[in-house]
């Protein structure tokens, strides 16, 4: 009887050191893939969303997009970057402030955006509404450059 115990106790304590294994090694893995939310950006990603958002504000969209990504200017033209840029801001205005959402940055070998990848959901106040925008950033030779920008709002839907 004492045996059949102490082979339960044994087995028990195997399966708990096999789900805390198991358990540390997802939570690690996660944590790989999430934006540190105590530290949502890295300086360089904010400078740029800083940077794209100074010169939404002051319409200067050719500069967006000469200074995007070749991935963002191979999937919108300039036409249409201006277009939707302007929208933005002929119904939402400036940005008034923003809270960090959410955020994955990404190593990737293929797929859409290869290489090192953020992408970056903030809660925006603008100054004619609300809206969730959403930026994803390339890392191309030690800079951070826009390769998606996308703002969500029912101010956008009229």
């Amino acid at each position: 009887m004492r045996m059949r115990a102490k082979v339960k106790r044994q087995k028990a304590k195997e399966r708990k050191a096999v789900f805390t294994f198991a358990f540390c090694l997802f939570t690690f893995a996660l944590h790989g893939c999430a934006v540190d939310e105590r530290r949502p950006v890295s300086p360089e990603a904010q400078a740029t969303i800083d940077r794209v958002t100074d010169d939404l504000a002051a319409a200067r969209d050719e500069k967006v997009y000469a200074e995007a990504s070749d991935e963002w200017r191979a999937q919108v033209s300039a036409e249409e970057n201006r277009k939707m840029l302007e929208r933005v801001r002929e119904r939402l205005g400036a940005v008034k402030s923003r809270a960090f959402h959410s955020g994955t940055e990404q190593q990737n070998a293929g797929g859409e955006f290869s290489g090192h990848a953020l992408q970056i959901a903030y809660q925006t106040t603008f100054e004619r509404g609300t809206a969730m925008e959403r930026f994803t950033l390339l890392e191309r030779e030690g800079r951070w450059l826009l390769a998606g920008y996308s703002v969500t709002s029912d101010a956008l839907k009229q």
